[in-house]
Parts: structure tokens; sequence; C-alpha cells
């Protein structure tokens, strides 16, 4: 592909648009050849049968023996008829709730409408309702939000400080399938103790959305919670922001839950029989491919081109590094499979890595997010004839073209405004092109191993660290000798002891060395 020459025809043949529902997709400025489809046509005839055999209820998942669902999140009618009752039933109840709460049928304990709420949960119980509350959240929602998404005590502290006597109003949800998630259980503890400091009753303000019979499920029984919602193991994490992990807080905060999963749905309509060469997210899978060599050779970057979008790439990161970074492939062979995924947002970025992306290492390709509507209000013109919007979309053009001119690949996203539908549409979008992609370098998308590997490491490191802590005297001991007297590792016990004391549960006397540093009880 020339980067001198007009790319007109390019563009002509490699544009396709969806007209009745206001996308586009461009990949005139990457790099394929055309033979790309005829060379890929098996592979894709695969990956389009693997996903037709996926909604329709077969076991995407092996490593798990999990069917995988979220596509019926928008459309019950693809589920197996023993669920489809049960994701209506959960969807009406979630924005029954939220009118509920809205109209002051439920209220706080003291008797006033809740104000806000706060939502405890981490990776995509967190992240999906953020980019909601960030994206299509009205200016001036019903209620505020607030997130507990990590097990840092920093962090929540500054919410609660912030929250202030205003947490007498603040409905809490906890997000957690299994009830064990560390983090999240941590969360709670630490909301529940925020509200017992004020004198308040935290199972009046406490919802949880759980699975069935799970340990939090058990604890918001017992503890006589607000009410429960139901979290499914055909539902991951990753792509739970159209069940009840989103809906509750999205409705909560005035979003037109239903327009969000209809977007969904119409990209799924779009992408779900199209050829490859009209078929959006399967144009995404290719472009993925040939820019990575099919095996991930080259980092995609996300620049959207609206502020509302800002945290789009960080939910992209998460979707797409945790379903495609994959050490084995389905057939158990060694490949170490993954996209890296960065961004933030234009035209900011001009003024930050994209000198790099220009100039620097040719390791990646761009995705441009382009939103047509500028804004909701009266237009403005920061100087005769150009809007600050105006200026947005030279940018955006001005850094497209500038990237293009040095051989560097991007693919162009257009939505015609940023709303719920739209939302819905870009995550249904992107949640297919990782389907298809995965069955182009045949991995399992819907099982996290590494995950569950940082966990147990952790779970380890904090058991040996309470041994630390048990074996601490007055003399003081080097973390050597701490090793050799509990069998651990001397930098982990290094580690820990420095912690313990740094938080005031040990003593260090520091030595020229960290095997000269002693540690002792407090």
């Amino acid at each position: 592909m020339s980067t001198t020459s007009s790319h007109w025809d390019r563009f002509q043949k490699f544009f396709v648009r969806y007209p009745q529902i206001g996308f586009s997709i461009d990949i005139s400025r990457m790099s394929f050849e055309e033979s790309l489809f005829e060379t890929q046509a098996p592979a894709i005839e695969k990956a389009f049968a693997a996903m037709k055999e996926l909604e329709a209820g077969a076991i995407a998942n092996p490593d798990e023996g999990r069917m995988v669902g979220h596509y019926w999140l928008r459309n019950s009618s693809l589920a197996p008829a023993e669920l489809r009752a049960e994701i209506d039933g959960t969807l009406d109840a979630t924005l029954d709730f939220a009118a509920d709460v809205h109209a002051g049928k439920i209220l706080a304990a003291n008797g006033q409408k809740f104000t806000r709420v706060l939502v405890v949960g981490i990776g995509g119980s967190a992240l999906g309702p953020q980019l909601v509350a960030q994206a299509i959240t009205p200016a001036n929602p019903p209620l505020a939000i607030d997130f507990f998404d990590n097990t840092d005590p920093d962090g929540m502290d500054r919410i609660v400080a912030q929250m202030g006597d205003e947490i007498a109003t603040t409905l809490t949800l906890v997000i957690s399938k299994s009830g064990g998630t560390k983090e999240t259980r941590n969360g709670m503890l630490e909301a529940e103790a925020a509200y017992k400091a004020k004198g308040l009753e935290f199972a009046k303000h406490a919802v949880a959305v759980t699975g069935l019979g799970s340990e939090l499920d058990k604890h918001a029984i017992a503890q006589g919670w607000l009410t429960r919602f139901p979290m499914w193991d055909w539902v991951g994490g990753r792509t739970s922001v159209m069940s009840a992990v989103g809906t509750i807080a999205a409705a909560l905060q005035g979003v037109d839950v239903r327009q969000f999963l209809a977007g969904a749905a119409a990209m799924d309509e779009e992408t779900r029989t199209r050829p490859a060469r009209e078929n959006a997210a399967m144009l995404l899978a290719l472009m993925w491919f040939s820019a990575g060599k099919g095996k991930g050779a080259k980092d995609m970057v996300v620049l959207p081109y609206k502020d509302r979008l800002v945290l789009f790439s960080k939910y992209l990161q998460q979707l797409v590094m945790e379903s495609l970074g994959k050490e084995h492939d389905l057939d158990g062979n060694v490949v170490n499979q993954g996209i890296a995924v960065y961004g933030n947002k234009g035209s900011t970025d001009q003024h930050a890595y994209v000198q790099q992306l220009r100039d620097g290492v040719n390791n990646f390709f761009v995705t441009f997010i382009q939103v047509a509507k500028a804004r909701d209000t009266a237009g403005f013109e920061v100087e005769p004839g150009f809007t600050s919007g105006d200026y947005l979309q030279g940018f955006l053009r001005g850094t497209r073209a500038a990237l293009a001119e040095k051989g560097r690949e991007s693919i162009t996203l257009s939505v015609e405004e940023v709303s719920a539908f739209t939302l819905g549409l870009l995550i249904g979008l992107f949640e297919r092109a990782v389907g298809y992609y995965a069955t182009l370098v045949n991995v399992n998308a819907y099982h996290q191993p590494g995950v569950e590997a940082g966990k147990k490491a952790a779970t380890t490191f904090l058991k040996q660290m309470g041994e630390v802590l048990s074996a601490l005297s007055g003399a003081g001991l080097t973390a050597d000798e701490l090793g050799a007297k509990l069998n651990v590792d001397a930098e982990d016990a290094w580690h820990m002891a420095s912690h313990l004391a740094a938080n005031g549960k040990a003593k260090i006397v520091p030595g020229e060395t960290p095997a000269a540093d002693r540690f002792s009880a407090v």
C-alpha cells in the first residue's frame, strides 16, 4: 500500500457502513493484501461456525465446561429455553428496583431518598459500570456514583471522606460472582465499617449481585440486605456489563438500559450473518490477525476522539488481553498468544505518545473512534468559522494522515454520537471481534487461568507474611534468618517484613544493605 499516493480507491473498497445503525468501519489504512480474504477463508468459516454454535448454547469454554452467553443478555430469544425467563426477569427486576429507588419507594434507613451509589467490585464487575458511568450517564444523574475497585485502603478512605455524611443516603452494590474474590470482600468489609462509623446499618443500604448460593449470597440473606440479583456462570466478568452487573448501576444513574442493550443487539445482528468483507467484527479480527501476523506482534492503540469514551481503551484492555492472552491453544500447544492494548483519548494523546507512534518503533496499529456529533448544546466558534468540534475532527484526520505518511497502520470506526445505543453497539462489536479472532488463532477466549495463578500466589504470600509476623522477636531478625526459620525465600521475607514495618506492625533497623536490615516485633 502506497503511503504517498491518494487512498481514495482503496478507501472506497474497504469502507463498510451500516446506515441503519449509524456506524462505519474503514480498514483502508491497514497494510493487508486483498488475498487475505481468500487465504483465511477456511479459518473465517470456522470462526463463523464456532460463533453460531456458541450462541446456540454449545460448550464454548471447554476448560471450565461452560456455555458462553453474553450475547443472550441483549437477545434472550437466542438462549436455551430454560434460561430465557430468568434473563428477562432479572433485567426487569433491576430496572424496577432502580425505578423504585428513584420514586422513593425504596428509601435509606433514615427515611430519605438515596442520593449516591457505591459499587464494590473489581475487574469487569467495576470496569463495565465505570465505562457506562463515564460515557452515557446524564450530566446530573439521579444518583452520583463511586467505586471501590481495588483493595487499596487509601483509595477507599478518600472515597468515604468525599461522601461525608451523604453515606447515610448511599446505596452500596457489592458485585462478585463467587463471593470469594478477596478484593471485593475487603471492599465490602471496608464499606460496612464506614457505615458503622456513622452509626448506620449497612444491610439496609446494601444490594448483592452474585451467584446463587455463593458466599456473598448467603451473607446477604443472613444479614437481611435490601435485595440480591443473580450472576450466572455462563457470563464472564469482562462481558458482564449487560447483565445485572451493569444494568442496575446504569439504571440507578438514569441510563436508558434497554437502548444500551438494543445497540449491542443491533451490532450482533449486523455481524452475525454478513460475509467477511461486509462484517465489521470479522474485519476487525482479520485486521488484528494481519497486523500481528497471527501472533499479536503489534499492539492495539485505541484512540477515541471523545472525552466520554476515555475509559473505552481501558475497557478493551481487559476484554482483549484477558480473552486472548493465553499460553496454550485449544490443542494444548504453547503459543503465548495475545494483543497488548493501550490508549487514552484524542486529541490529548497527540501531546503525549503519538510522537512515538509516528517517528518511533512501528510495533502497533491504531484504532481511531470518530464521533460525528460534536456536542449537544449550541455551537460556539472559537475563531471565525471554526468550532472546538471542528478542531477535534481536524486533529483526528491530521493524526491519521501523519501516521499513514510513515506507513503506520490504522482502523477508523465511526458512530453518529455517544449514546446508550452507540456504546452498546461498540461493546458488541469488540466482543464479537474477540470471539472471531480467538477462533482464528485457536485459543479459548473465555477463561483466565493466569488470573487464578496470581490469586493463588497472593494467598501464599499473605499466609507466609502472617508467619513472619509471628516469628518476629525483640532481638530482631534479618531476612536470611527469617527465611531459614520459616522456609521462605529471603527476598520474600524481606518484602513481607518491610511491609509490616511500614504499617506499624514491626520495627526495622536499616543496615547498609537489605541483607543487613533487622526486623523485630513492635
